[in-house]
């Protein structure tokens, strides 16, 4: 190997190891404590919805019971069980948060805080998010535990399935925005209509699409009413009944960071990103910036708020009805939305209801 071609390799592997140091940083940095202040809003939020108080004891109103929370898992001991299969034990929870996080690296925070602007991001997230029910799958087998199993399948069941309806509803995103890159779908939803330009606005298709596609990710999310793979009055506690310590504590942190995640892409694809009025389009310096990348946040926060209303104002599926849901009305729902985007971008050369509206006036 002659100079030129070790340096080549050894400027791939420093650039490697900084990606790796970068992901580690902005997961402790922003992911941790993100899923930590959404353990709390779920608490305050159920609270409310019941007619109690809630965390009010450790900091103020309570803020800081997920950092005690933490710290209390952080200490327990991690008990494997004896007849586990010990490897695959260890490695599920890690492949859980692995496919989580990685997630993050291509969400468009604003128009300068990417931290990978892939042009095949639409296609990366469908493929490192199947990550989560392998880990889950694996967690269940590797448990030696019946309940543990069944939720492992359970969930194996439930993300083919609604995997289906969600990749159908990011086609529909796709044809209109006419790119795979998430920023590059945000940019599409700018212009001078304002909040109409966004996509969920776009046509009654794409209205469809943000309710298709916001329904199946909170199922392959497993949150109520489709938390089949937990269902504690079924199955103790699912899938990872036999973990504890901090490993129960990496599925719990990827469970609630996913609430914030499916957010955050919905956000993205239907909600226009960091577009809002105001916000300039294309931002000079920083103070520009802060301002898509706020909007953003505030977006994602309000519809994370409304998915842990959800799990205290539904109750639970059976079985046989979330394969219903699935099958009989999402999926062909879905099939409808792809075709009828496509029909509606030739009949009327790709502008939505509004910019039809505004031409006739």
């Amino acid at each position: 190997m002659d100079l030129s071609t070790w340096l080549i390799h050894k400027s791939l592997w420093i650039q490697a190891a900084y990606m790796l140091l970068f992901a580690l940083v902005f997961i402790l940095a922003f992911a941790t404590p993100l899923a930590g202040v959404l353990t709390y809003l779920e608490r305050r939020v159920s609270g409310k919805i019941q007619s109690r108080v809630g965390p009010n004891r450790v900091g103020p109103g309570g803020f800081l019971q997920w950092v005690a929370d933490a710290v209390k898992l952080l200490t327990k001991e991690d008990v494997i069980p004896g007849d586990a299969d010990k490897p695959l034990f260890r490695l599920a929870p890690y492949l859980v948060a692995m496919g989580t996080f990685l997630v993050l690296a291509v969400i468009p925070f604003g128009q300068r805080l990417v931290t990978s602007d892939l042009n095949v991001g639409v296609v990366y997230l469908i493929a490192v998010s199947g990550l989560v029910v392998v880990g889950i799958l694996m967690s269940g087998w590797a448990s030696n535990n019946k309940w543990s199993l069944l939720g492992g399948i359970r969930a194996a069941a439930q993300v083919i399935s609604y995997e289906i309806p969600t990749g159908l509803s990011l086609i529909t995103v796709v044809l209109l925005a006419g790119s795979l890159s998430l920023s590059g779908i945000v940019v599409e939803q700018s212009g001078g209509l304002g909040i109409f330009r966004w996509f969920i606005f776009h046509n009654l298709f794409s209205f469809m699409a943000f309710f298709l596609f916001f329904t199946s990710a909170i199922a392959e999310n497993n949150r109520i009413p489709f938390d089949m793979p937990e269902a504690e009055s079924e199955l103790v506690s699912g899938y990872n009944t036999e973990y504890s310590g901090i490993r129960f504590a990496i599925f719990f942190l990827a469970e609630f960071a996913m609430v914030w995640i499916v957010a955050a892409i919905s956000t993205t694809l239907f909600l226009g990103g960091w577009n809002f009025p105001g916000v300039p389009v294309d931002p000079q310096g920083f103070a520009g910036a802060a301002y898509g990348t706020v909007t953003f946040l505030i977006k994602s926060f309000a519809l994370s708020i409304f998915i842990l209303q959800i799990r205290w104002t539904l109750p639970r599926v059976r079985v046989d009805q979330l394969m219903a849901i699935c099958w009989k009305y999402l999926v062909p729902l879905s099939f409808i939305n792809v075709v009828g985007t496509a029909v509606w971008l030739v009949l009327f050369k790709g502008e939505g209801i509004y910019d039809l509206i505004a031409g006739i006036f």
